[in-house]
């Protein structure tokens, strides 16, 4: 799918939020926020009627048309959009448009409402069809920064997911911080590529809340043929490393028996040549023992250099799962 290796700026788990709906009737507009795949219930109702995993609005009556607005948990650039109405068959919205703005954080919520008639605002998908139980797919038409969405659904109706693929702004105030996690989501580090995501995606590691259960993490399928599995991290900025947190929470029979780190400096590579130019790169962390359901830290002096690295390598043998990785250092300025 279009943009997969980029970072859903929009998901609740990097503090987007949903700060004014026009109407959440059958289903709350947080809803589509959140970073699991949208399920069905049969059976299961509530007092409004059928209950939906998503954001779903009352039919409405008058003419007009729902929306909602949506501050990001970071400044972020946006590519492009899923808008997923996964189960919404007969009630999903035939249309949709995004504006986007950059607004002081400073504003209020009321006042960021108040102000989508003035020039702040501009549009990122102007007005677009909808197919029911689908994965609608769109590219963004404005790459400036963004703090806030307004997601505007003609009429009415639901939707599963709102996936908005981008990439975080950096925060400059970083550089001046020590000990940090480098590769945390909400500071823009993403996972660029898994050889194997067959039980949980890569992007699941450099989340910052704590594991919820075993999906939550990044596991692959039993390997049956020589070899192990591994994954590629970007680092929104170069950085020097000091230290590596690597957690199995929740992987018991299905941990990794070992890992290590390789890792190397370098821009302007697309994301299809890393594959290839990652055999290469120099050892950050030799292999090192793994135990089930336990958070590893590994300091200084498993480090086997101090030179800036803006991706890493991450091997794990033979296969398996982990919940987290941290990487603890201090971005450098090059």
């Amino acid at each position: 799918m279009e943009f997969e290796n980029q970072i859903n700026v929009a998901s609740s788990d990097l503090g987007t939020k949903v700060i004014f709906s026009s109407d959440e009737f059958f289903a709350d507009a947080e809803r589509m926020l959140k970073p699991s795949e949208p399920v069905f219930i049969e059976g299961k109702f509530d007092d409004h009627g059928k209950w939906m995993d998503g954001w779903e609005t009352r039919r409405r009556r008058d003419g007009k048309n729902d929306y909602c607005f949506i501050q990001l948990g970071q400044r972020s650039v946006i590519n492009g959009f899923n808008i997923n109405t996964r189960h919404f068959t007969g009630n999903y919205p035939p249309g949709i448009s995004i504006l986007g703005c950059c607004i002081n954080e400073d504003m209020s919520e009321k006042n960021i409402a108040d102000s989508v008639d003035n020039n702040l605002w501009f549009d990122l998908l102007e007005m677009s069809n909808l197919e029911g139980d689908s994965n609608n797919i769109f590219t963004s038409i404005s790459q400036k920064e963004v703090t806030h969405l307004k997601v505007s659904i003609y009429p009415d109706g639901g939707i599963a997911r709102l996936r908005v693929y981008g990439s975080i702004c950096f925060d400059e105030e970083l550089y001046d911080t020590n000990n940090i996690n480098v590769i945390a989501a909400n500071s823009g580090a993403r996972a660029v590529y898994a050889n194997d995501e067959h039980f949980g995606n890569l992007q699941n590691i450099l989340a910052e809340h704590e594991p919820l259960n075993m999906g939550d993490g990044w596991e692959t399928r039993r390997r049956r043929k020589p070899g192990n599995d591994w994954g590629i991290i970007e680092l929104p900025r170069p950085a020097i490393i000091s230290g590596v947190v690597l957690d199995t929470k929740f992987f018991k029979g299905n941990y990794p028996d070992r890992f290590s780190i390789t890792a190397d400096c370098i821009s302007g590579v697309e994301d299809s040549e890393l594959i290839n130019k990652s055999k290469g790169w120099s050892e950050l962390t030799k292999q090192q023992k793994l135990e089930m359901n336990k958070e590893h830290i590994f300091g200084e002096d498993c480090i086997e250099h101090q030179n800036p690295v803006s991706h890493i390598r991450v091997d794990i043998y033979p296969d398996g799962g982990i919940a987290r990785l941290k990487l603890i250092g201090k971005f450098v300025r090059l």
